[in-house]
């Protein structure tokens, strides 16, 4: 899949676009947070060079076309407000996952479920996507009312999927059809 570098998606309050190297500082603050990452499937970062690390493995993913990971900004100049990216895509299948996450002072005001609606759209609408999945911790009830609000059901539950900092942690499934989506 080709991923185009001057992607913008706008939605009514914010802008979706590919992360830039230029990010790594805001990317390092949002997850070098515990509580962002608190159910992540890796601890918070400790090292702000491995935000600029990921930097350059998403950049090289999205030329690949194996991943797109788009930054969350009120405006296209703006500071970095969190992520979606979209990763596993099976063309055959017409399917991938999805992840997300935003920081902190970001939180509460509705960005998430509005920045996914228009990734979700533009994923089914324009990737010619039949099929989305999120991979959630069970325990994350905001993600969960985001992805359900914007149309995602539980599907399944892997237990014990991820063992982060010494925790177990089990892995909630969710999927969204374009056929079934709400608009």
């Amino acid at each position: 899949m080709y991923f185009d570098s001057t992607l913008q998606l706008r939605s009514p309050r914010l802008v979706l676009s590919p992360i830039r190297a230029s990010d790594g500082a805001a990317l390092f603050a949002i997850q070098s947070d515990p509580a962002v990452m608190r159910y992540w499937n890796h601890p918070a970062w400790t090292d702000i060079q491995q935000a600029y690390a990921q930097i350059l493995d998403d950049l090289a993913a999205q030329r690949a076309g194996t991943q797109l990971k788009l930054g969350i900004r009120e405006h296209a100049d703006a500071p970095l407000l969190g992520i979606c990216v979209v990763f596993a895509i099976d063309a055959d299948a017409r399917r991938a996952e999805i992840g997300y996450h935003l920081s902190p002072l970001a939180q509460g005001k509705g960005y998430m479920g509005e920045a996914l609606r228009c990734f979700v759209d533009h994923l089914f609408d324009d990737r010619g996507l039949r099929r989305l999945e999120a991979e959630i911790d069970p325990r994350n009830a905001p993600s969960a009312r985001v992805l359900e609000r914007i149309g995602f059901q539980r599907e399944g539950l892997l237990r014990e999927r991820w063992c982060v900092g010494g925790e177990l942690s089990d892995s909630a499934l969710y999927g969204l059809l374009a056929r079934e989506r709400g608009r």
